[in-house]
């Protein structure tokens, strides 16, 4: 067995792994690139691989840099089936058709304004390639083994990191000898809202393992949500604004969660809460329809008062116009929108209307790629340039460490140590100095020598 790292090596996005083994290819993964203007260019350039001779796709879960060149890969000649489990197949569609529709307005603006007026610029895919993807579908359940093709079997397990999101065991038989690869996905931290805790496996020959947040360790919940509690009393005394960058898949999910638990120990019910984001609308009604994957304590709540996707203050909006409407108030609001990187989306239209004031106040509660404007933010850039705008930034920033949908350095230790054996690893989905942080730590605490592959290499069973 082999696999070849084709994304996500030194870098968070673009997760991307080819496996071969029993003459089959099959393709872990097939996410976007996320970052500065020049990184997500390479979304549209030809993959390092024969799509063509690609067998089948295995996706750990809807977050657009996992999935979102499926309709590129499509579009390239890939016309197999791509596994998934159940959730992951209903959030897949919303996902990639936003993502689509972002593209075609994208592209019409650049048009618009291309000098000599004609087309030059073409979406990465439309919501026609999305059709294509959802087709080729093929749904699974955690911890049920199915055989893809003679000698190879895949199984995937709860990651705990977004609703639907797996661990992948992809295990081949070869000259009566059986190589197993694990790919941990993206794994979510124990006691997550919502979500069940990751499910770990008990053996590997191979782990190719996330590190977003190899070099830190997350604030403590209860300090983080006491934070969030101060954040907006001092917001209300100063008569501002709260902007909450988030994704409409699990962030946004999550806020609502905590703003129902805490409604009243926060004073939610005195300010007007908008969900701006279409996309996490049709999200909620996906989650509805999967409440068997919740655990307990998110059972009981969610058929308790207030509902956390019911709140009586709560407004989502869906149209543009009511969208704008939400900046005619200066104070009192708290607005979640997307994208939760701040790199389009709606969010980046409140960001213009609430950056330049001393009143207002934006949380950051999820990873920023380097190079997004949502990094700039964090990063404590002075002024920043929206539609053309220059704006001296003067809002308060946070930086909500302990909502992350991602583990820790702790977290991560915990889930690789639960092997029988210890066995080799691989580092992924990471930058390079969380990568050799944690395997700083993978070997002091094991003594495992983690390798930090590079893009394009491959790593042998």
């Amino acid at each position: 067995m082999k696999v070849s790292l084709f994304g996500a090596a030194g870098a968070v996005t673009g997760s991307c792994h080819l496996v071969e083994a029993c003459g089959k290819r099959i393709l872990l993964d097939c996410g976007m690139i996320q970052g500065s203007r020049i990184e997500e260019a390479k979304n549209a350039l030809p993959f390092d691989f024969d799509v063509k001779r690609i067998d089948a796709v295995v996706l750990s879960h809807a977050h657009i840099d996992h999935c979102g060149r499926l309709p590129v890969l499509m579009q390239y000649g890939f016309h197999g089936p791509i596994y998934t489990q159940r959730a992951t197949a209903d959030l897949l569609p919303v996902m990639l058709e936003d993502a689509a529709s972002l593209a075609e307005m994208d592209a019409e603006r650049r048009n618009r304004f291309h000098k000599d007026g004609h087309s030059h610029h073409k979406p990465l895919f439309t919501r026609h390639d999305v059709g294509q993807v959802v087709r080729q579908l093929e749904r699974l359940d955690y911890r049920r083994p199915i055989e893809l093709f003679p000698g190879i079997t895949v199984t995937l397990q709860d990651a705990g990191h977004i609703l639907g999101s797996a661990s992948v065991r992809v295990q081949a038989v070869e000259d009566g000898v059986t190589r197993t690869l694990v790919f941990s996905g993206d794994l979510g931290p124990r006691n997550t809202p919502i979500l069940n805790d990751p499910d770990p496996y008990d053996a590997a020959d191979l782990v190719l393992l996330e590190s977003t947040y190899g070099g830190r360790l997350h604030r403590d919940r209860a300090a983080t949500l006491e934070e969030i509690g101060q954040i907006f009393e001092t917001a209300w005394k100063g008569g501002g604004n709260i902007l909450i960058p988030a994704f409409a898949v699990g962030r946004s999910q999550e806020l609502l969660y905590w703003f129902a638990k805490h409604f009243d120990d926060w004073g939610l019910g005195k300010w007007r809460i908008f969900m701006d984001s279409p996309m996490a609308s049709k999200v909620i009604e996906v989650y509805d329809r999967h409440e068997e994957l919740f655990d307990a304590d998110a059972k009981a709540m969610f058929h308790g008062r207030p509902h956390p996707f019911r709140l009586p203050n709560l407004k989502y909006t869906t149209d543009v116009e009511d969208s704008k409407a939400i900046n005619e108030h200066k104070g009192g609001c708290i607005i979640i929108a997307g994208s939760g990187m701040c790199n389009g989306g709606r969010i980046r239209h409140h960001l213009r209307h609430n950056l330049g004031s001393a009143r207002n106040h934006v949380l950051f509660v999820g990873y920023q790629s380097a190079g997004t404007l949502g990094r700039l933010l964090v990063d404590g850039i002075d002024s920043i340039k929206l539609f053309g705008e220059e704006i001296r930034i003067k809002a308060h920033r946070h930086t909500i460490g302990g909502l992350s949908a991602h583990t820790d350095q702790s977290g991560l230790l915990d889930w690789f140590g639960a092997y029988d054996r210890h066995p080799r690893v691989a580092l992924v989905h990471g930058e390079d100095d969380a990568r050799k942080a944690l395997a700083l730590a993978l070997k002091t605490r094991f003594d495992v020598d983690a390798q930090i592959p590079a893009y394009g290499d491959t790593l042998t069973i």
